[in-house]
């Protein structure tokens, strides 16, 4: 016997209302006018997974802690101000959400690293599209894992690296992507200490105090389409393994210890794609092995790329070296990495057959390298025609630079 269809929905209507009252239940709007006037008294009234929706204005807390799942919700970018008086938010639970607020003036300690939100020990968090300003730590991970932090625009104004943290901070956390952040005058940009399976896509990193992004024993992680720029001295790369940089940009990091990137004891990783322009050094290279180095532009830096030694089986395929001052330097005259098919600039040699390679083999070690290597002063020479003379025989015959690094297959033309 089949039932009538207004039956079916006399039962069905106190079912959505019920619904809609549950929904409408679960959002709680904080303002100075509303019935909930304070963030930390929405977090004590909310359940699980309700949302807290702050109404534009100014929220004058900080030691606030969320533990229990929930959304914060910004509405017009309310500002919450922590007063300098210590950490802002702390996040202690699993499946928390954080979205549109501006989080301003944090305190600075010497003893603990006060930060606008740290996250402790949790899950599924995501940290989206919010404002940072006057901070100290702007946002640190520790022991969190399997979530985001995206779309923020952190802006400090570090002076001094004793009194200034780092914008994202992880420490010990796992599988987070790190995506399209803007974060500009701290004292490193992103920080990763033992984290891994970490993406970092499409930040802005620049204008920080020591580096663009600096990371140890952090394993297997992806850096893509980022911008490092006009930081103190680029980015550091330390003691870590399987790592894929590609698409990112090296720009404009100047200064007497300065580079695009650092890398120290990596090993078995990709740099792919990327653009090394405008740094005292590109690529500052010490004890890494089986790199490959590939499809990357070197652009107008003091040294593209400077070998300090213990470096073995590293690739350097289909790279372009355009208007360094030094493409290559090496401390050492034993080489076991290989140079094949790259473009250089400099090249001074010809392609009669017209194949596109060159038909003698490039050296891109210049024995004036070897020597401010040894000796800086000798720099203010660089123009020099008795250097030129002294690359030239050492091209010819070479004494001081390893005899057997050399491109093969020099390209005639840039390679896209």
């Amino acid at each position: 016997m089949r039932t009538p269809l207004h039956l079916h929905i006399h039962f069905l209507l106190p079912v959505f209302f019920l619904a809609a009252t549950r929904m409408l239940a679960g959002t709680i709007p904080i303002c100075g006018q509303c019935e909930v006037r304070t963030i930390k008294e929405g977090i004590t009234l909310a359940a699980d997974h309700d949302t807290l929706l702050i109404r534009k204005g100014v929220y004058a807390e900080f030691n606030i802690l969320i533990d229990k799942p929930l959304t914060l919700l910004g509405e017009d970018y309310p500002v919450v101000d922590g007063q300098e008086k210590g950490e802002i938010f702390r996040i202690v639970s699993d499946g928390v959400r954080i979205k549109g607020l501006d989080i301003v003036n944090v305190g600075v300690s010497y003893t603990s690293d006060h930060s606008a939100i740290r996250v402790v020990r949790s899950r599924d968090f995501h940290i989206e599209e919010n404002r940072f300003e006057n901070l100290f730590f702007g946002i640190f991970l520790e022991k969190s894992s399997n979530g985001t932090v995206r779309g923020n625009q952190i802006a400090g104004i570090a002076r001094d690296e004793y009194n200034s943290g780092n914008g994202v901070h992880l420490w010990y956390s796992n599988n987070v992507v790190i995506a399209n952040n803007r974060i500009e005058g701290v004292r490193d940009g992103i920080y990763l200490e033992f984290a891994d399976t970490i993406q970092i896509q499409g930040n802005i990193s620049r204008k920080n105090l020591r580096y663009g992004l600096h990371f140890m024993f952090s394993n297997d992680n992806d850096y893509t389409d980022n911008l490092f720029e006009n930081n103190g001295a680029g980015v550091a790369v330390m003691f870590s393994k399987r790592i894929r940089m590609t698409g990112n940009r090296f720009r404009k990091n100047w200064g007497p210890a300065a580079y695009g990137m650092l890398l120290k004891e990596i090993n078995d990783a990709e740099i792919t794609g990327n653009l090394f322009e405008q740094n005292t050094v590109g690529i500052n290279i010490e004890g890494s092995n089986r790199i490959k180095y590939e499809k990357n532009d070197f652009v107008s830096n003091g040294w593209a790329i400077r070998v300090l030694g213990a470096c073995y089986e590293n690739s350097f395929r289909r790279n372009n070296f355009l208007y360094n001052s030094f493409d290559l330097s090496y401390n050492s005259n034993v080489n076991d990495n290989s140079f094949v098919g790259n473009h250089w600039s400099n090249y001074s040699g010809y392609d009669l057959d017209r194949d596109g390679v060159g038909d003698v083999p490039h050296r891109p070690v210049k024995l004036f390298s070897y020597i401010v290597n040894r000796t800086p002063e000798t720099l203010i020479l660089l123009r020099s025609l008795f250097m030129d003379l002294i690359d030239f025989s050492e091209r010819v015959s070479p004494v001081f630079t390893p005899d057997n690094l050399a491109d093969v297959q020099p390209q005639m033309k840039m390679i896209q």
